[in-house]
């Protein structure tokens, strides 16, 4: 199940609910979620906590990984005003598309439906419109306590739980004129209630290099 919808009525929500809460197993018994051993450095107890919030800026690639080990392991997870999501990278990253809700338009209805789907899905990348109140974060982070529901935010997020922010990028992959950009690195600075840290991630056709492993640097041939 691999749905890719507007989600124009508050009818269609209670029906998608619905079904997610017969076909999705019982939740994780733990109280944090499977996270990628590439991202684990960056984040306070090396992985993302079920009823926390967390907030990306720099990288949409980045704020997806954080969703793809859970995903891997059985999780639901969903997708929000992100216009621009791919298939085939969210796949190669390891989100499993038969249990990823994807809600690419929400116009003004995201953080509404955010809260909604929170109630059925484990783990969600919301991409806001704009800045949210506090107010309206907290009702929100409500929902995320209340059922066990992790939430990634691309962009702003009043009070997360960690801030990630790329501080630079490179690419590698390209030899003299040939070859291909498979490669990526990112420096990331996260700030979180144990203090400041950072962290190189490295992609390599897409997924998370676990720490230690050195990215091919030139593909193709001369």
């Amino acid at each position: 199940m691999f749905e890719y919808t507007s989600m124009n009525s508050p009818a269609t929500v209670r029906s998608l609910q619905q079904r997610i809460s017969e076909m999705q197993p019982v939740r994780l018994d733990a109280r944090v979620l499977p996270t990628l051993e590439g991202l684990r450095p960056l984040l306070p107890g090396g992985s993302l906590r079920m009823g926390a919030s967390y907030a990306v800026r720099g990288s949409r690639q980045l704020a997806l990984a954080m969703l793809a080990e859970a995903s891997a392991s059985g999780a639901w997870c969903g997708v929000i005003g992100d216009a621009s999501f791919g298939a085939e990278a969210a796949a190669a990253l390891g989100i499993a598309l038969d249990r990823c809700v994807v809600i690419p338009h929400p116009g003004e209805d995201a953080l509404g439906l955010t809260g909604a789907l929170a109630e059925v899905l484990t783990v969600l990348l919301l991409t806001p419109p704009s800045r949210p109140s506090p107010g309206e974060a907290e009702r929100i982070s409500a929902r995320l306590r209340e059922h066990d529901a992790a939430l990634v935010v691309s962009g702003e997020w009043p009070r997360p739980e960690s801030t990630l922010h790329v501080t630079a990028s490179r690419w590698n992959g390209l030899g003299h004129g040939h070859g291909m950009l498979a490669n990526r690195e990112l420096v990331v600075q996260s700030q979180d209630r144990l203090g400041a840290r950072r962290h190189t991630v490295r992609f390599q056709h897409g997924a998370v290099v676990a720490p230690g492993t050195a990215p091919v640097r030139r593909l193709g041939a001369p």
